[in-house]
């Protein structure tokens, strides 16, 4: 498909628009779409490791707020291991050594939440054939924590109802556990 403008050079970039229920599409090539206003964005455009750069500056703002003793201090954090700092660390993407996690920990909090979408653990995947009990297992420690919540918000009833939905998948798991013993 040829751009739509100058009719010259290959369309690459595709748009829709819809207003007021009415679609238009548009094709266009770069220079095209670059000289309408439909791309502002650098020539060389982003590579991964611009992408994954920008994730792990997430907290630069944070950093900029605080005073200017706290930013000194992040910048000189320093892996007494492998001697990477915090700022190699932001700029490379990777860390040097195992120690480094521990290191960084208290700086890495939200670079995870970025990068999982909110969440700061790993808990992996389960196959649910080969699982067994393990996805119960998991549910009924979801539910624990759920009810332990409910409990200090003193929402009763419905800690009543976790409680024995915690019950009936512990009752479930020692009947499939004493199944496949017999």
């Amino acid at each position: 498909m040829e751009c739509q403008e100058c009719k010259q050079r290959p369309a690459s970039l595709h748009f829709a628009r819809v207003v007021n229920g009415n679609k238009t599409e548009i094709h266009l090539c770069d220079i095209c779409a670059k000289e309408k206003g439909y791309l502002t964005y650098p020539e060389e455009g982003y590579s991964l490791h611009s992408l994954l750069t920008g994730l792990f500056n997430f907290d630069a703002t944070s950093i900029a707020t605080q005073n200017q003793s706290d930013n000194q201090e992040t910048k000189e954090l320093q892996c007494p291991k492998c001697e990477m700092t915090f700022s190699q660390f932001k700029r490379v993407g990777k860390f040097g050594c195992a120690e480094c996690y521990k290191t960084f920990s208290d700086h890495l909090d939200p670079v995870f939440r970025r990068v999982h979408s909110g969440n700061t653990k790993h808990y992996g995947k389960i196959p649910k054939r080969q699982g067994g009990n393990i996805h119960t297992r998991k549910q009924v420690n979801e539910y624990k924590e759920k009810l332990t919540q409910l409990v200090s918000n003193e929402a009763f009833e419905q800690a009543a109802e976790i409680r024995d939905k915690i019950r009936d998948l512990e009752k479930e798991m020692r009947q499939s556990e004493g199944g496949d013993q017999a």
